[in-house]
Parts: structure tokens; C-alpha cells; sequence
């Protein structure tokens, strides 16, 4: 494969590019405004018992669960004349709004949950039909209409379909002024590497064009599925960050084999067959550990799989088919020493005089550099010093996740947004002056024929429990009821089920645990064989019930996955298990500082945020499953390079230096270009976008900097020969199906003048730096 990939573009790389330009316009015209068709929500199981109630309450009472809603701030009482006249007229404005169904309001049904505690505020619910594409345009349209003085009335449109309008609108304007950040950036980190605009702008186009994919991708699966608005972050990091990544050790071993062989096709040849395969192997880990959140029926985790698979798939196909034809046709041009800033140092380099020789080449490794040299040295001591290492780091590590044991989950509300965004501040004044924040604890859905008797006994039964305020029927429901139970006025028996809301003390937020713990107690009633219960605390508890019996599934998936890849790549069972170890722990350090920062709310004048005491629960599944793929990533980076290394030499403390030595680089510049793309994400406004992107950047960051530069060592050093141990059966299994480089083994050829140690096509990771020069 990898020889017809590269015979491909060595003889047809005009043609491959012709094809691919193409194809990556038209994937920009496709792409464009994907936003604006992606959801905000997805964080129910819609089998759940309480999705079942939303949709029952969606059908028989749509005021119950209105997707937009009027604030109105009344110069007086809004049960005065003169508010009431204007009031009426404002609801059956609402109500004759295409698209717009079960309106209420105070002044059609005075309910006191429709009416402030004070008296000048009231609110006009509405239900918009359609999905969630179609709830976004009637914002629009009802924002147009009634936001602002309506008839000497102040008006706020806010609700949860306004919600998500303001969080699509932030994401978007907060995505492009991070592109607008990270591009220079990267672009400048780039420079740094190749020491050349030509090749330090190769992996950014590699970056964009994957970006564009995607963007394309999901347009087209918005037409089959919802998809959320926060994946296009995703697809962002991922885009730039692992096609810069791939690009970078594409570029990298080209350079290094254009010098060895001074033949460009013979240079793409060797590329795409050592670089370009530890880029499969790469996209397979990280696409692998991405899938496993497709098996939540939760289309806020399921939409991460779609772009991630997607963007990560797209990266390679790009490294791997595009990149090697652009190489072919630059050629020279790419070669080391020729650009400006090699010029520049070349320049002011002192000359060498014979009383200076060159530095020799250091042990296991490339030509002399202290860089180089030093990774080397490194990782000999902390082989050395194994078990120091191995219990002082990874027992750092776990400290640094102590706080994750008093994680609280929640479901993520209106604080999400800025602190200056004013359906953040109109959200706020109905959860202040409204019973309840306007907003009833749970839905209580009865079976349609349900008597007198049953009802009644539901209702003593909930009312007995510790914190329940009232319960009576939903809003809107009275206008054809002719039964009733003591004080309560409920629908006659029909064919329509039965619906009461429950009202808790106004002291206890729906997302709080103790309202998901009263949602438990109602279920747990006797009585709740007659009845089943929806509401947002109850979502809560069955959004995490559903993640919970399904996430041991997903880390089998992510873990075998990896297992599985480990092995075929080495051939051994124990490299494997440390693997997967390693890339555990540095998931530590993201999920403490998740709940001390975000969740406690340390450093949130920093980060500009409002701490609600809570983690969203998709949240940090979300978080592991990128974050695990990413530092899979970069150990396929060492682990491939080290393999060959010891086929070669034999002596594993050489084999991890040496691979260490010509990897160490690369993966600390990958590393550091994917944190900068993910910390510019998470600079956005929206605290769920900080999280991850925050967070998986401290990942990613720990897992270069720590734990793949002394864990991983310290572990080989720990299970020493054993290392490579496999049974027999596996070992006949890897002979047939492995991973093999083709190919002797490699041979190191003598140092040149300047230092460049030649070695064979079969390295799969470029070296930080070919020559002396380019050092």
C-alpha cells in the first residue's frame, strides 16, 4: 500500500493535487455555515423515562415545556388593567407566530409560577414545532419581533431555545478569534522547527484542509442526525493539531532523507514508507479511542465521534496522499540550509577552524547537538534510577487527582454564558424573582384512564417527601378538566395520560444533587408503578444512569483498542499494558484540575467563568476518551521508534535513549503546537468550551513533558527483558499479522563532516534536526 501510495505521487503528483484542490473547495463551499445547523443540546438518553415524559408533555401540553419565553418588566403590577390589556395583546402576538404553539402566560392563566414574587414581572411561554434547526430560526424571528418596549412594557426573550441561540452565536465568534490567534502561532512555532516559511507552512495547509473536511462531513450528517454545536471545537483542535502533527513528521523525514539520498523520489518513497506508516498507525489509535463514544446514545458525545474519526481520518488521508505529491514537486526546495533563517545562521556562525572540530556524535543517536544529546542522557538516568522515578511520578500524578473524588454532576445552564451576555442577566432575574426560577421540579405522567383514587394517592405520596413545595396540574391543562381531587383540578379520564408538575422549595436548584436525589425518591415510591416522572432533575439522573451502565463498554473499547494496536506495532503483551498504564496517568492531573478549577471554582476571575458547584456529566467522559486517544498518539511515536531501535541493536536501555533521542523533539514541538491550538479553544467564553479545551491541554502537555519522558522509560527499565515478552501463540500470531517494517534491518552509516548520522528507510520518526547547520 504505502509503495503505490508513493508511486502515486512521485508520477501523478499534479494530477493527486488537481483532484485534491478540488475536492477541498468543494468541501469549503459545503462546510460553510455548518454552525449555525448544529444543536446545543444532546445530553439526554432519549429512550430514558423522562424523555418519554418530555415527549408526552411535547404532544398533549406544549406550555409545559416551552422553548422560548417573554420576561416581561411591567411599570406596575402585572395584574393591574393596565398591564393586563398590553400583556393579553403581546400573548396573542406570540401565539400567531408561525411555528409557535401552547402559548401561556399570567394574564390567560394567572398561575403564581407565571408571576414574580414582587409583581412586576410575568412571563409569556411558548413551544416552538421542529427540530432544533427550527427553534433557531423562530428565535431569531421572536427576538426581531418582541425583544425590547413593546406597548410600554420591557421585554426579554430568553428560554432555553434563546439559550442555545446565544451559546451557537458565542461558539462561533469565540471559534474564529481563536483561529485568528493560534494560526500566527502555530505558523510561528513552524518557523521555529523547519527554520523555513516553505516547510513550516506545509503542515498548516495539511491543518485547514482537514478542517474544511470536516466542517463538510458534518454539514452532510446534519441531514441525518443532530450533531452538537460543540464538536466544531473538536474539529478545530484536532484539525490543526494532529494534521500538524502528522505533517510535521512527514516534512521532517523528508528533509532528513532528501540529505541522505539526494533523490526526491527516492526521499518521498522512504518518507511515505516509515513516516507516513507511523502516521496510520497513529490515526488508527487515535480514531479507535474516539469511536468508543459512539456507542452513547447521548448525541452530545456521539457528535465527538463523528468529528473526531472524521478530522483524524482526514489528517492522515492528507499526510499520506496529499503531502507526498506537494514534496515531490518542491523537491530541493525543501532541503535544509536552504532557507532564509538557515542563511541568517550560517551567516553568523563563527567559522570552524581546525582548532574547533566539529562535535562528535553522541552515543545512540544523531549528530551531536546538546538537544539531542541531552534527551539521551535523560532517559539513561531515569532508567538508572527506575524505581525513584516510577513511584515519585506516578504517585505526583495520582495526588494531583484527588480532587476529582468529590466530583458533583449536574447538567450545564444558563452560567455558561458570559457574564455580560443579557439573556444570562434576564435568565438570572426569573430564577431570582420567579418560585421556583419559573420552573417546576419534576413532570409526573400518569396513564391515560387514570382515576380519582390514583391520582390522589400520587399526589399524598410525593407531597410527603422532604422539600416538595406543591403538586398540581401542568400549566394550560385546566381548560378541559372536569375532575377534582381535594384542591387539585386534573383532565378527565380520556385518552390522553394524565400530566401534574412538581414544585420544589424555591431554595433548591433543579441541578443540584439533592434534586436529583428527590427525583430518586419519587421514583422510588411505591406509588411510581402508576406513574413515571420527567423533569430536568430526573434527566440528570437518567443522562448519568445511561452513561454509567455504558461507559465500562467504552473503556473496553478504548483500552482493547489500544491493546490491540500496542501489540500488532511490537509484538509484545507487556508493552502494551504499560502503555495503556502510562496514558492513564496522564489523564490524571486533566481530571483534578477539572473539579478544582472549574467545579470549586478556583482561578475563575481568572478565566472569566461562574462556578455552578457542578461538572456537566458528559463532560469529563468527553475529556478522557480525546485525551486518551491524543496520548496514545505520541506513544506510538516512541513506541515505533523504539522497536526498530532494539531490532537493531538488541540492548533496550539503548534502543528507549536512542528512540527517545530522535523522537523527544518532534513530540515535545507536536505536543506543544496541539496545547497552543487547544488553549486558544479554550479561551472562548462559553465554561464548557474552557474545560475542555483547558483541560485537554494540560493532558496532552503532562503526558509530553512527563509522563513520556520518565514513566514510560522508568516502566521499561522496571520489567527490563521481559519487556518484549510474549506466549508463544501471540508471538506465531504477530509473525502472520503484525505490523512488520519491510526490509533489513537498519544500519548506521559513519557520521558525516557536518555530522549527519545516514541511516536506512525503515525510521519511522524523523529526527528533530538533520544537520549541523539546520541546528
Amino acid at each position: 500500500m504505502f509503495n503505490h501510495i508513493a508511486a502515486l505521487a512521485t508520477r501523478r503528483p499534479r494530477l493527486l493535487l488537481a483532484v485534491a484542490g478540488v475536492l477541498i473547495a468543494l468541501c469549503g463551499v459545503l462546510g460553510s455555515g455548518v454552525e449555525s445547523r448544529l444543536g446545543a443540546g444532546g445530553v439526554t438518553d432519549p429512550s430514558a423515562e423522562s424523555s418519554l415524559v418530555a415527549a408526552a408533555v411535547e404532544d398533549h401540553a406544549p406550555q409545559a415545556a416551552p422553548d422560548v419565553v417573554l420576561l416581561v418588566t411591567a411599570p406596575e403590577d402585572v395584574a393591574s388593567p393596565g398591564v393586563a390589556a398590553p400583556g393579553l395583546r403581546l400573548t396573542e402576538r406570540l401565539a400567531e407566530t408561525p411555528g409557535v404553539e401552547g402559548v401561556s402566560s399570567y394574564w390567560r392563566t394567572p398561575v403564581s409560577a407565571l408571576r414574580s414574587e414582587d409583581g412586576r414581572h410575568a412571563i409569556v411561554a411558548a413551544r416552538v414545532a421542529g427540530d432544533e434547526q427550527a427553534v433557531n430560526e423562530a428565535v431569531a424571528a421572536i427576538q426581531d419581533q418582541f425583544a425590547g418596549e413593546r406597548d410600554g412594557l420591557d421585554v426579554a426573550v430568553i428560554g432555553p431555545g434563546a439559550v442555545y441561540a446565544e451559546l451557537q452565536a458565542t461558539i462561533r465568534e469565540d471559534l474564529a478569534r481563536a483561529e485568528l490567534i493560534v494560526l500566527p502561532i502555530t505558523l510561528v512555532i513552524l518557523l521555529v522547527v523547519f527554520g523555513g516559511f516553505l516547510a513550516a507552512g506545509l503542515p498548516l495547509a495539511v491543518g485547514l484542509a482537514s478542517v474544511m473536511g470536516t466542517n463538510a462531513i458534518l454539514m452532510g450528517l446534519t441531514l441525518f442526525t443532530d450533531v452538537s454545536v460543540f464538536s466544531i471545537n473538536l474539529t478545530t483542535a484536532l484539525g490543526l493539531g494532529l494534521a500538524i502533527d502528522y505533517a510535521l513528521l512527514v516534512v521532517r523525514r523528508f528533509r532528513e532523507e532528501l540529505v541522505a539520498t539526494d533523490d526526491v523520489a527516492t526521499a518521498v518513497h522512504n518518507t511515505v514508507g516509515s513516516a507516513g506508516r507511523t502516521v496510520l498507525y497513529s490515526a488508527i489509535t487515535v480514531a479507535a479511542a474516539l469511536s468508543s463514544l459512539l456507542i452513547f446514545p447521548l448525541y452530545f458525545l456521539r457528535s465527538f465521534a463523528y468529528a473526531g474519526v472524521a478530522v483524524v481520518a482526514l489528517s492522515a488521508l492528507a499526510a499520506l496522499l496529499v503531502l507526498p505529491a506537494v514534496l515531490t514537486l518542491l523537491g530541493d526546495r525543501l532541503r535544509p540550509g536552504r532557507s532564509w533563517l538557515s542563511r541568517r545562521r550560517r551567516a553568523t556562525a563563527p567559522p570552524t577552524t581546525p582548532a574547533t572540530p566539529p562535535p562528535a556524535p553522541a552515543a545512540g543517536g544523531a549528530s551531536g547537538g546538546l538537544t539531542v544529546g541531552a534527551w539521551a542522557s535523560w532517559t539513561r538516568g531515569v532508567m538508572r534510577h527506575r524505581w525513584v522515578v516510577a513511584l515519585t511520578v506516578g504517585a505526583g500524578l495520582l495526588i494531583l487527582a484527588l480532587p476529582f473524588r468529590g466530583v458533583a454532576f449536574g447538567e450545564a445552564d444558563f452560567r455558561q454564558l458570559a457574564e455580560d451576555s443579557p439573556v444570562r442577566a434576564a435568565q438570572q432575574l426569573l430564577r431570582d424573582e420567579f418560585t421556583s426560577g419559573g420552573e417546576s421540579m419534576a413532570t409526573l405522567m400518569l396513564p391515560a384512564g387514570s382515576d380519582t383514587d390514583d391520582i390522589d394517592a400520587v399526589r399524598d405520596a410525593v407531597l410527603r417527601i422532604d422539600g416538595i413545595d406543591d403538586v398540581e396540574p401542568v400549566p394550560g391543562t385546566g381548560a378541559s378538566v372536569s375532575t377534582v381531587v381535594g384542591d387539585l383540578v386534573v383532565p378527565a379520564p380520556g385518552d390522553y395520560p394524565v400530566l401534574l408538575t412538581v414544585t420544589a422549595d424555591a431554595d433548591i436548584p433543579l441541578a443540584s444533587a439533592r434534586a436529583q436525589e428527590m427525583a430518586r425518591e419519587i421514583r422510588a415510591l411505591p406509588e411510581a408503578e402508576n406513574f413515571s416522572v420527567g423533569g430536568q432533575p430526573a434527566t440528570l439522573v437518567d443522562s448519568q444512569d445511561s452513561i454509567g451502565s455504558l461507559l465500562p463498554i467504552a473503556l473496553a473499547i478504548a483500552i482493547g483498542s489500544a491493546l490491540i494496536i500496542v501489540f500488532l506495532l511490537t509484538g509484545s503483551v507487556v508493552l502494551p499494558l504499560q502503555a495503556v498504564l502510562a496514558n492513564g496517568l496522564s489523564l490524571t492531573a486533566m481530571l483534578g484540575a477539572i473539579v478544582w478549577v472549574f467545579q470549586d471554582g478556583n482561578l475563575a476571575g481568572l478565566l472569566g467563568f461562574t462556578p455552578t458547584g457542578y461538572i456537566d456529566t458528559t463532560v469529563p467522559v468527553l475529556m478522557a476518551c480525546v485525551a486518551f486517544g491524543l496520548s496514545m498518539d505520541y506513544g506510538v511515536f516512541l513506541l515505533a521508534r523504539t522497536v526498530e531501535e532494539h531490532r537493531r541493536t538488541g540492548d533496550l536501555q539503548e534502543a528507549v535513549a536512542t528512540a527517545m533521542q530522535r523522537t523527544g523533539g518532534v513530540i515535545t514541538a507536536a505536543a506543544l503546537i496541539l496545547a497552543t491550538v487547544l488553549i486558544a479553544i479554550g479561551s472562548s467564553r462559553i465554561a464548557n468550551t474552557q474545560m475542555l479545551g483547558f483541560g485537554v491541554a494540560l493532558a496532552v502537555l503532562v503526558d509530553a513533558t512527563i509522563v513520556r519522558t520518565t514513566l514510560v522509560p522508568a516502566f521499561m527499565a522496571l520489567t527490563g527483558r521481559w519487556t518484549w515478552w510474549a506466549p508463544g501463540p501471540l508471538r506465531r500470531l504477530h509473525a502472520r499479522i503484525g505490523w512488520h517494517e519491510e526490509g533489513p534491518a537498519p544500519v548506521v552509516a559513519p557520521a558525516t563532516a557536518a555530522g549527519t548520522r545516514h541511516e536506512t528507510p525503515s525510521d519511522r520518526v524523523p529526527v528533530l534536526a538533520t544537520t549541523a547547520e539546520e541546528r
